[in-house]
């Protein structure tokens, strides 16, 4: 795939510093919150308008779990304003913690990219065909599995959803794990493995469990 110049921070990486505005309680939630107390896995996802990413988000909700049991606390930005994220998430409550993004500070800092849409990325993004592991009854394009993923979910997009879309798109979700000192010990990166085929994958339970044990050894 063609990036923009941004580079993903690696593992050996300090994780930089953020404070961000929490969706299911008042204040903010931030790195240092988590520094010299527990290891933090932190997933960076798009706007609520992405069904691949709400679905991602989901999979990290499912995943918190177990990975608690390896000490390590959960948390997932999601790149929406605060309201609009409270609003959705009134109605499909998700457990695991969440906070917000706007502005996209963060996914910048850790050094996810948004990519080039040049003719070549356009002719790719018409031509890739997605089937959300198997939900879809056949393998659509990347504009019609986003239509009918929002079918099957009954969203129903808000005028923030819209506005985060055309500012946003498209950019790149990632998730980290980083250690009680504030190193990153394992990433992924949106897409890096499979191209667009790989939109809004998350990583599989057994490659997440496997890297944390990885990086509590450190």
């Amino acid at each position: 795939m063609t990036h923009a110049s941004h580079q993903p921070l690696q593992p050996g990486d300090p994780a930089p510093e953020f404070a961000l505005p929490s969706v299911q309680t008042d204040g903010t939630v931030s790195l240092s919150d988590y520094r010299g107390r527990s290891p933090l896995f932190l997933g960076l996802f798009r706007g609520l308008y992405c069904p691949f990413c709400r679905r991602a988000i989901a999979h990290m909700a499912e995943s918190a779990g177990q990975l608690k049991r390896l000490g390590f606390e959960s948390l997932g930005v999601v790149a929406t304003e605060l309201e609009n994220a409270r609003l959705y998430y009134r109605y499909r409550p998700m457990r695991v913690p969440l906070a917000v993004d706007p502005s996209l500070s963060t996914y910048q800092s850790y050094g996810l990219p948004k990519v080039a849409l040049t003719p070549e990325m356009l002719q790719q993004m018409e031509s890739v065909r997605l089937d959300a592991d198997g939900e879809l009854p056949a393998p659509m394009s990347i504009e019609d599995a986003s239509r009918a993923l929002d079918r099957i979910d009954g969203f129903q997009p808000t005028d923030v959803d819209r506005r985060d879309h055309d500012r946003q798109f498209p950019q790149l979700e990632g998730q980290f794990l980083i250690d009680r000192d504030g190193v990153i010990r394992w990433m992924n990166l949106e897409c890096s493995r499979e191209g667009l085929a790989g939109l809004g994958k998350f990583p599989s339970f057994d490659e997440l469990i496997a890297a944390a044990q990885m990086a509590v050894s450190a």
